[in-house]
């Protein structure tokens, strides 16, 4: 797995050294998640966040009628944390579990800390990590509150191409914030269009 990562981390950063590499791997844990296996749980304090070699994992929340709610799925080569909660110890704002069988790097709160102190090229690539995060956030919650569902739906696509076949239709529904059935006619409609 840490393999996997490297090659990840090389595309990122060409001139990460071995000795740079070293002190990431031993802030990463090795682990198989199975698929619903629970890694955060909303409300109680995260331990962990996760860079995904393979599988998939999500973020969600449920409210208080028992409805989930995707945030966010996270293939591989994602980072998926409850940055905030984990950082600062805090109850998360946010469940995170496994859709499929994954294999994953887990990573504590000291992980951030310790990336950005590998020097500049770190902190850039730490930087670039969080703004785009915060802009997919961001993207994410226009489009919600302004875009319609075939819109979104077509966002969903570009953004996770691999997962319109690997997932079940009532799980981009839950992303999408539209119900199966309303998913399931966009999706005729747009075949239609083709």
């Amino acid at each position: 797995m840490l393999d996997h990562l490297r090659t990840y981390l090389q595309a990122k950063l060409p001139l990460l050294t071995d000795e740079q590499f070293a002190v990431l791997a031993a802030q990463l844990q090795p682990r198989e998640l199975g698929r619903q296996q629970v890694l955060v749980r909303q409300g109680e304090i995260g331990r962990h966040g996760a860079f995904v070699v393979q599988g998939c994992l999500r973020s969600f929340v449920v409210d208080k009628k028992g409805k989930e709610h995707v945030l966010q799925f996270a293939p591989e080569n994602w980072w998926v944390a409850d940055q905030h909660g984990l950082l600062h110890h805090e109850p998360a704002l946010f469940s995170i579990d496994a859709l499929e069988d994954s294999r994953v790097l887990l990573f504590g709160p000291g992980f951030y800390q310790q990336l950005t102190q590998l020097g500049p090229a770190f902190q850039g690539f730490f930087y670039d990590l969080q703004q785009n995060s915060v802009r997919a956030m961001q993207k994410r919650l226009i489009a919600t509150l302004s875009a319609p569902a075939e819109e979104r739906y077509l966002d969903f696509l570009r953004t996770y191409p691999s997962l319109a076949q690997r997932l079940p239709l009532r799980l981009i529904a839950a992303y999408l914030g539209v119900t199966p059935e309303s998913l399931s006619r966009i999706r005729k409609e747009l075949a239609g269009h083709r």
